[in-house]
């Protein structure tokens, strides 16, 4: 639901889990004036909010106090190990930048204890923000080539994955991702990483294409992702971040995709927005990302307000938050400004995602109702 004009809400910074569902207000707001509270209000709203979230890279997602601590296990790097020092490094001039300053990171990923360290810390990051559930996109690729054994990498992320749900109570699952740079040699070993009965993890459940777009044509990928869905994983690709709409059309015909990693081009094209609103095919709406990389120019003119007056699913994540300054709450606090909602529509769009995601129906089921129950509870207080 929107939000009167006088209530509509900034862009937030991350929200701290303090100010959650029946705690005391940090300050007092009584005299403060009534946008102010209300934003207040639907940042702690958001903040205990149960979500999921389903466009989260693994390596992206390292915060900086887990990026200086690999950079001070592998000194050769020029990675800062000076967490404060992270900040200038994680400023990109476009995508091209972000994509080499994004492999200096994956690069500092060596050893299966990295793997667990980095997939464990992830996971506390989530239930941090009240994840409930996430699709971690994940680049055994990356890894692999780098020398780590393909059984050693996938006993440290299930490892890591069991030990989070049972420590944090966030479940994760994996997307198998083909780095797009890196050619069909890549795509070869990520689908045979992801098919191999012997190597295939138990959290797995689907297979997806990232990395820069431009150069990089979709329907090269199909015979990698035809074997990915016949040994029943969904598919998930990125498609038209930084490239036009045709780019989603080859994901939809050739990849057969199942939801969009960003889709951003997709308002050029009122076909497509029909289509995907039509097909009910979710987007993985990333706004603070897109405007990183230089996808969006600005937040007021991110395509999120067009996809949603199309009746298209949208979705709302983080994408690689720690290097974009960013969280999961703070995206969802962008959001309800960009869409004017109030704490009912946000919750609405946090039930996006479940329905979104590759959560059996038993778990969407518990999750909605969960959300439902919180924001009851949150208005009639």
């Amino acid at each position: 639901m929107r939000r009167s004009a006088d209530h509509r809400v900034p862009p937030a910074a991350p929200v701290e889990r303090g100010a959650a569902f029946g705690e005391e207000p940090l300050t007092d707001q009584s005299t403060a004036p009534a946008a102010d509270r209300a934003a207040r209000d639907l940042h702690a709203f958001i903040a205990a909010l149960p979500k999921a979230e389903l466009h989260v890279h693994h390596v992206g997602s390292a915060s900086p106090r887990i990026v200086a601590e690999l950079a001070a296990r592998h000194p050769d790097s020029k990675v800062p190990t000076d967490p404060e020092a992270l900040a200038d490094y994680f400023t990109f001039t476009d995508f091209a930048h972000f994509i080499e300053v994004y492999l200096s990171v994956v690069d500092l990923i060596r050893t299966p204890e990295d793997v667990r360290l980095l997939t464990y810390e992830v996971a506390r990051e989530l239930a941090r923000q009240q994840v409930r559930y996430a699709e971690l996109t994940v680049t055994p690729y990356s890894s692999t080539r780098r020398g780590i054994d393909a059984r050693a990498f996938m006993d440290a992320i299930e490892d890591a994955r069991k030990a989070a749900e049972a420590d944090f109570g966030t479940i994760l699952r994996w997307c198998f991702d083909i780095p797009g740079e890196a050619g069909l040699e890549a795509a070869e070993e990520t689908v045979r990483l992801a098919t191999d009965d012997r190597l295939r993890p138990e959290g797995l459940v689907s297979f997806g294409l990232g990395g820069p777009e431009i150069g990089v044509p979709r329907p090269q990928f199909k015979p990698y992702f035809d074997r990915a869905i016949a040994a029943g994983l969904r598919s998930v690709p990125h498609a038209g971040e930084t490239t036009g709409p045709q780019t989603v059309w080859d994901a939809l015909t050739h990849l057969r995709a199942e939801r969009i990693g960003h889709g951003t081009s997709s308002a050029q094209d009122p076909k497509l927005l029909a289509h995907l609103a039509e097909h009910r095919i979710p987007l993985e709406v990333c706004p603070t990302s897109n405007i990183a990389t230089r996808a969006v120019r600005t937040l007021d003119e991110h395509p999120i307000k067009e996809f949603a007056a199309a009746g298209v699913l949208v979705t709302v994540n983080s994408d690689d938050p720690p290097m974009f300054g960013t969280d999961l709450n703070n995206e969802y606090a962008v959001a309800a400004r960009l869409l004017d909602l109030d704490e009912r529509g946000v919750a609405e769009l946090a039930k996006n995602a479940v329905e979104a995601s590759f959560l059996d129906a038993a778990g969407k089921a518990r999750l909605a109702e969960e959300i439902d129950t919180y924001t009851a509870r949150w208005l009639a207080a």
